[in-house]
């Protein structure tokens, strides 16, 4: 565990315990495998273009689109408190070095790009919601509550173990849970979505003790031979326990968002219902995850600035009374754009991608986890969370512990 709360690639050892818990992790070795000429063609199109788009209809949206164009709705929501936090990440360590030998990425491009060490990757055999189970387990633990206080369940992540059953079905059965489950699929921001899910729950009265948990298992899905994409995303989970607190506690000030326009920036073009897998997909390795990483990364630090800026001014909160900003750990240098230009100090500012690369779901629940066993904020401590990604959507949060 790191006690300092802003992580820059470089400047600390790498840690091999599992998300602030012990375990036996090891570094592994994989055999490369051979380049094809499709694998060649598709990487070249990621780049320049970064994403092949398909052709546009008539009425499509055209590339004179904003790029990221904020609404100046908020919500408020309060009355929840989280009681518990717990966090998984797998014990296999891929670091960059192995990634450079065995799949001939470039020698220090990823840390130098992204910030990102090593990531962590699933055992075989090991799915999104066997993480979730992991992560629930301590946050339950954490929290003092079992099965039987446990009356909703919900899983942020657009990795589930199936198409259907949901991963939240998958742990409420294992962890003995009499209640409803269901997932949020919101890629990087599936965790705020799911959080403002079960907070409205929570401010109701319609559930008296929710598990929210935020979970991806990305190796699954990025092309192991992506060069700009692949080294990026790891594996991971967290959870909180929500429960009724004070009218003072909970989200003083939140925004989630959407723009379906910006699809291809970031998406999977086959294994849904638009476009199924067949011969031809799996030759293009259409399943796999495509990313405009030049659009997404400028996207990204505009609504990181934009959205944090607007749930600020809105609550009427300076920056200093901010106890810490917690962002989606996608990217050391979106973080570090944003938060310069808001003027948010470093030391205010958790980082851990360096650790664990992005885990999507599961990258806000894993470093609100990591902090707070760190005694990086306290009970009445203001915390600011914000996700973004595919959707595109986004979601940023004033919360007061």
């Amino acid at each position: 565990m790191h006690s300092h709360p802003h992580f820059r690639a470089g400047d600390l050892e790498t840690d091999s315990s599992s998300a602030g818990y012990q375990s036996a992790a090891v570094t592994t070795k994989t055999k490369p495998r051979p380049r094809t000429d499709q694998v060649g063609i598709r990487t070249k199109l990621r780049i320049d273009p970064p994403v092949a788009r398909p052709e546009t209809s008539s009425d499509s949206q055209s590339d004179s689109r904003p790029l990221f164009k904020l609404s100046p709705r908020t919500n408020q929501l309060l009355g929840v408190q989280i009681v518990g936090t717990g966090s998984y990440v797998p014990e296999r360590i891929v670091t960059n070095e192995e990634l450079e030998q065995t799949r001939g990425f470039e020698e220090g491009w990823i840390e130098q790009r992204s910030g990102i060490k090593e990531r962590r990757y699933v055992a075989p055999g090991q799915a999104t919601s066997d993480m979730s189970i992991q992560a629930a387990r301590r946050a339950m633990a954490d929290a003092g509550v079992t099965a039987e206080d446990i009356d909703l369940v919900i899983v942020g992540t657009f990795t589930p173990d199936f198409i259907t059953p949901s991963a939240a079905c998958l742990v409420q059965n294992v962890l003995g849970i009499d209640a409803p489950a269901v997932d949020v699929s919101a890629a990087c921001s599936g965790f705020m979505y799911a959080m403002v899910t079960g907070s409205q729950y929570i401010a109701t009265g319609n559930s008296k003790c929710a598990l929210v948990i935020g979970a991806d298992t990305n190796s699954a899905l990025v092309n192991p031979d992506d060069q700009r994409t692949a080294p990026l995303f790891g594996d991971g989970a967290g959870a909180v326990i929500l429960k009724p607190g004070s009218k003072e506690q909970g989200l003083c000030c939140y925004q989630l968002g959407s723009d379906g326009g910006g699809k291809d920036s970031l998406y999977i073009p086959a294994g849904g219902s638009a476009c199924r897998i067949g011969q031809t997909q799996l030759e293009e390795m259409s399943q796999f995850l495509l990313m405009d990483g030049r659009t997404v990364f400028k996207w990204a630090i505009q609504v990181l600035t934009g959205t944090v800026d607007l749930v600020l001014r809105k609550q009427g909160l300076s920056i200093d009374e901010v106890k810490l900003f917690i962002a989606h750990q996608a990217n050391a240098r979106i973080i570090s754009k944003a938060t310069e230009a808001l003027g948010i100090p470093e030391e205010k500012v958790f980082m851990n991608m360096h650790k664990y690369g992005n885990t999507s779901g599961g990258s806000i629940p894993i470093a609100l986890d990591e902090a707070r066993r760190a005694g990086l904020f306290q009970p009445g401590d203001t915390v600011l969370l914000s996700g973004f990604g595919a959707g595109l959507s986004w979601g940023t949060a004033l919360f007061r512990w």
